[in-house]
């Protein structure tokens, strides 16, 4: 990724959701999500980018920690396993826990990041989100999951998100 476009030259609604996720994204780790089955055509870093600027842009329009949006919606998948190898429920009963263990040894998180990213399955599992931020990613994961089930713009919408982070 260019540092002139994360640079605070840089105006407009794409920089700054650039910007809340460039130390993730510059870490590297969070690449290892791709190639990673998740739904129809559409891998576990596509999947996860796309519920990251959804949630950010939703967050922004209702006035809400859209930083903490973008962050925790990109990491709300990242548990790094084939999910093939694991029977339907038990992935989704299992997967934010340890996408929230992987997270958390690799990046440092908010309480507010934390939460969204291991309840982003509710009401499935665990208690209910503590925070707007968490209901926005939890019903936008569902909202792009959708999409991505049934062939619509999905894939043009996560090609446009994706050639934001190339220069």
């Amino acid at each position: 990724m260019s540092d002139k476009l994360f640079g605070n030259e840089y105006q407009g609604i794409d920089g700054e959701f650039l910007n809340c996720i460039y130390e993730l994204m510059d870490s590297g780790k969070v690449v290892v999500m791709k190639g990673m089955k998740k739904h129809a055509d559409v891998d576990c870093f596509d999947h996860c980018l796309f519920v990251s600027y959804v949630s950010f842009l939703t967050c922004k329009r209702l006035g809400m920690d859209c930083r903490s949006a973008a962050r925790g919606g990109l990491l709300h998948d990242f548990y790094l396993y084939d999910k093939s190898s694991v029977s339907g429920f038990k992935h989704r009963a299992q997967h934010p826990k340890i996408a929230l263990e992987n997270a958390d040894l690799c990046f440092e998180l908010s309480d507010k990041e934390k939460d969204i990213i291991l309840k982003h399955m509710w009401p499935i599992t665990f208690g209910i989100p503590r925070y707007r931020e968490s209901f926005v990613v939890d019903a936008v994961d569902k909202y792009c999951t959708y999409l991505e089930i049934t062939g619509s713009n999905s894939l043009k919408v996560i090609d446009e998100i994706k050639r934001l982070l190339t220069y």
